[in-house]
């Protein structure tokens, strides 16, 4: 909340959303991939992480695929099944950008945070 209960902004939020793009604009990263990636490095695979999203493995597999090729480098590696099933696990460089993705997120959050209650401390005036 922004305003103290019965204030004109007792209702009212801000929100925002972070995502890296290249220099044509097209998206790499953002909320969805993230989760993706977050949960394939959590999860160990590529199914279990899209099952949590609620999305097909196809539509994963292609979020993931349109990712690394506008980065230009892998995010996961794929051992396929066998025997015990296969798995999805992070390369270092995707461990890497997720890591300091999180980290980015925070910050994000932070500053966002001082700034909007800077903002609503002037306009509850």
């Amino acid at each position: 909340m922004a305003g103290p209960k019965g204030s004109k902004y007792y209702n009212i939020f801000l929100k925002f959303k972070v995502w890296l793009e290249n220099t044509k604009g097209e998206s790499i990263l953002g909320n969805g991939k993230f989760e993706l990636i977050d949960g394939i490095d959590q999860l160990g695979s590529l199914k279990a992480a899209a099952d949590k999203l609620g999305i097909s493995y196809r539509k994963a597999w292609g979020m993931i695929r349109d990712a690394e090729e506008k980065l230009g480098f892998c995010l996961t590696e794929k051992h396929r099944g066998g025997q015990h099933g296969g798995n999805s696990v992070l390369t270092p460089e995707g461990k890497e950008l997720i890591e300091a993705y999180k980290e980015l997120l925070l910050e994000f959050d932070d500053a966002i945070y001082q700034i909007t209650k800077k903002f609503f401390n002037k306009v509850n005036k």
